[in-house]
Formats: structure tokens, sequence, C-alpha cells
């Protein structure tokens, strides 16, 4: 019988398989952290052979957990780190070169030539996106720039270029023998390569960027049989049916189908989505135009996004880099030990801002510092940018909409620490909601390969499936709501401008 849907995750951390029932519970799983390989700062690598090394592990161990084997698995779903770009040899399934990450900043300077005096908004209208560091489109022109041989290989046709879901997919269904080379609508939406409004490469931008055609993978929708899983894996024949950029597969995840209705998922970075039905909304307000998903042949959902680059990963630079804590859970702890931050901010622009400000020269800063100021008030300002961040998204999203938001969807990893969770209510001043299921990246792409197969037969199941778990309500007066948001936003514009022409970071 095939009672269960897998999804893969992979993610900029690590990689997870979890094994799905039809009421959208986790019934197994398995994870596995990869190496992140900083060859200089601003530069953010992985292995794209140890992510399908540790692929194929974790499929292992999440059928293990779950006790059941392939025979069981109605579909399996993909999600994934959305602009880390991969390109590999079709040959022999090699890469090139490490993947580059989507916080990596070392395409600045592509960026910038391809602005020219159009600005970063030149292919805006078409793409939806900004020219910036987090696509993957000058991400694939520098690899082809600065790899030996690369660029003649890829004019040769030898080369395919992938997000990590292309990357998986090949793999999965069989590399260099056959594998099938795409991607779906939502991580082709992240490459500044794809018509916004048609679904296809645009040539122009392709040619602009010096990128051959031949590399680019088909785009398809994010839900749909896209191939079976190879002979030489545990998935042998398994239908692979449901493709979601992760941040699009938390908003499915979250049942986000109506237009108005959003999410914010808190992980390495924080990423908010606002679904705005089929029509595609262009931002006057530093948010990104993408598409939220495909289902087979039904019409396109577009949405609003909001992307801040750190936030999770600030926890891990206050535990790696400083060692002021040992584990995530213990940011909190020290948190609560103070009233407020004592007066610091810390802007964390480790690789620039993203929205609404969308400056590559900015650098991270820690302001208001006194000798008052210790470990534990660095910890809950640490804690709060988080929420800080993510209120100026919001306050972004309500401009582009016309509308203001009555609650806000969470998910993703730091949704378990409730001191920042009532901060976030307290800074917005709307309840925020955590689901039963805060896996919900993973439970998107398991929905979005159902629903392919028959397994869940509509989203009306999906919605069905939701239900909550914990909702915080704002607790701070206005004034002094306003007061701590004017004194972030003056801490936000300390970090502008750092980066001058001889500094090559």
């Amino acid at each position: 019988m095939n009672d269960y849907v897998l999804s893969i995750d992979q993610g900029t951390t690590s990689t997870r398989a979890v094994v799905f029932d039809h009421g959208g519970q986790i019934v197994g799983s398995g994870q596995k952290e990869h190496e992140q390989i900083l060859p200089r700062a601003g530069w953010v690598e992985h292995d794209p052979l140890e992510i399908w090394r540790n692929t194929r592990e974790v499929v292992g161990l999440a059928l293990a957990d779950a006790n059941i084997n392939r025979h069981s698995l109605a579909a399996v779903g993909i999600t994934n780190q959305r602009e880390t770009t991969a390109v590999w040899d079709r040959r022999t399934g090699e890469p090139v070169y490490n993947a580059i990450v989507w916080q990596d900043t070392r395409t600045q300077k592509i960026c910038d030539e391809l602005a020219g005096d159009a600005g970063p908004e030149r292919y805006k209208e078409r793409v939806g996106l900004p020219l910036a560091t987090y696509f993957a489109g000058p991400k694939i022109r520098w690899i082809l720039d600065n790899v030996e041989g690369a660029r003649e290989l890829a004019e040769a046709g030898d080369l395919m270029f992938g997000t990590m879901d292309s990357w998986l997919v090949w793999n999965m269904t069989g590399g260099p023998n056959g594998g099938t080379h795409i991607t779906d609508v939502t991580n082709a939406s992240r490459t500044l390569l794809m018509n916004i409004d048609t679904l296809d490469w645009n040539e122009q931008i392709c040619a602009d960027m010096g990128i051959p055609m031949s590399l680019l993978p088909e785009i398809r929708s994010s839900s749909e049989v896209y191939g079976h899983g190879h002979k030489q894996g545990l998935l042998i024949d398994t239908p692979i049916t449901g493709i979601l950029g992760d941040q699009q597969a938390a908003t499915f995840g979250q049942a986000c189908f109506e237009p108005g209705m959003g999410k914010n998922t808190y992980g390495t970075g924080n990423f908010m989505l606002m679904n705005t039905g089929t029509e595609a909304v262009r931002s006057d307000n530093g948010l990104l135009t993408t598409v939220a998903y495909k289902l087979g042949e039904e019409k396109t959902v577009y949405a609003l996004e909001g992307a801040v680059a750190v936030t999770g990963s600030l926890v891990q630079w206050l535990r790696d880099n400083l060692g002021i804590i040992s584990s995530a859970p213990e940011s909190e702890e020290k948190a609560k030990k103070v009233e407020d931050n004592g007066g610091a901010y810390i802007v964390p622009a480790f690789s620039g801002l993203f929205a609404p400000y969308w400056k590559s020269d900015a650098r991270g800063v820690i302001v208001g510092l006194t000798r008052y100021v210790n470990q534990n008030h660095l910890c809950r300002a640490a804690l709060e940018s988080v929420a800080y961040q993510s209120a100026e998204v919001v306050e972004s999203m309500d401009e582009d909409a016309g509308r203001a938001l009555t609650e806000l969807k969470v998910d993703g990893g730091m949704v378990v620490n409730e001191t920042l969770m009532q901060f976030q209510a307290d800074i917005l001043g709307v309840d925020v909601v955590r689901p039963q299921v805060i896996e919900t990246t993973a439970l998107g792409a398991a929905y979005a390969a159902g629903l392919a197969v028959g397994f869940w037969k509509g989203t009306e199941e999906v919605t069905a499936n939701w239900a909550e778990d914990k909702r915080w309500t704002p607790n701070m007066d206005q004034a002094d709501r306003e007061q701590a948001l004017r004194l972030w936003k003056k801490a936000v514009t300390r970090s502008f401008d750092w980066v001058d022409e001889d500094v090559d970071s």
C-alpha cells in the first residue's frame, strides 16, 4: 500500500528526509549536516557531491525510522535552498566547482556591470527581481568566467546548471545515465533568468550574462510526474512528483492558498511570502515578485516576498564565532535573564542587507554599547534583530498589498523560541501563530508531490490538515513599539556604505 509520501528537504546547513502520512503527520525522518565552505570573506560554498551523498543517507534513515520501504511510498517531493548554484559536467556528473550558496556576495562586480546606467532594477519588470548577489544568474556567470575551461565546456554543450532541486532530481533519475534535467517554476523564478509572466527563460538576459541556453534545465510545474528513482538508489521506480523552493514549500505547507494569506519562515534567514493570487504584483517597496506555486496545468499563483539574509545564522555566529553560547537554545536562556537589550542593537548585515534595503555594501554592526551591556543583552539583541528585520518586511508588504497584516503564521526552527515569538508579536502589533507541524517546508513539498498522484485530492485536504499549536498576542504599548522601531531603523543606517572599492569583501 502506498500510504506515505517522502519529502527531501535540502537546506542551507543540512539535508533532511521526512516521511508523512495522509494527515500530514511525521512518521519518520533523518537529517545530516554538510560542510559550510568559507574560502574568504563574503564567499560561501557547498560541495554538491557531499549533498548528494547525504541525501541518499538521510532517505535511508527516514525509511528505517518509519519502518517502511519504497513500496510504501506514493511519491517523493523535493524542497531546496533556492538560489544556491551548481554547474556540472553532463557526461561525468562531476561539478566543475563547489556550489555557490545564496548568501555568497562575490558576484557584486558582475551585478554592478550588468546594472550599468539602468541601475539594479534593469530586469525587474521582466523577472520580478533586482540585480543582486542573492540570485543564481550572476553565480553561473562567475563560474564560467573563473573556472578554467568551464566556458569552453559550456559553449560546447557539455555543462549543466541547476539549483539544488535540479541537481538532486538529475542524480536521482540516473545522472549521466539518462538523468532528467529540470527545475520547477518557483526555483526558476529565483535565477534572474526567467520571464515572470510567461515562465520561460529570457534569451536576452542570458545573452547579457554570457550564459549559454544549453546549460539551463527545462522549467516544469511544481506538481507533476518528473521521473522515477533510478535502479541504483533506495527509491527505485518511485515517482518524483513535487518540487518547491523552500520558502514556497513552507507557504504551501501553511495552506496559504488565498490571496492575502502569508507566512514567515525563521531559518538561516527569514523569508516572508504573501499570496497575491494569479497576478504577479510588482513591488515599490523593496520586495520580490516570485512564483508561489503552479499545480500541473492550473494557473500560476504568485507571491510577494521579503527576504532577510541573516537571522538563525546570527545565533550560530554567537555560538561558533563569539563562543558566548554553547547551543542555540542557550540564546533564549540568556536573553530571558535581562528585561531588554540594554540599549544595544545588532544589525547582522554579514552579506549586505536584503529586503527592503538591498544594500550589498552594508556590513554588520553592533551599536549602542555601554559598559552596562553584557552577553545576556547581546543574546537578547540578536533575537530582537530577527523580529525587527521581519517587521520591516511586513511594513513593506502592507504598502505593496494595500492591506494590513492581521496575523502572522510562522514556521521554521526558530519558532520554538518563545521569547522571540512574543517579541515578534509585540513589535508587529498582531498575533503570531505557530502550527502543530512546524516542519512546513518538508510538508509543503510532500503535499505538492502527493497532489500530483492523487494521494491528496485537492488543496482543501491540505487546508483541513492545518492546525494551530500556539498563539502569541502583543502586549507592548504603541509608544514603546514606535520608539523601539525608530531606534532599530537608526541602527540599520549605521551599517550602510561600509564596503569601499578598495575593500574586497
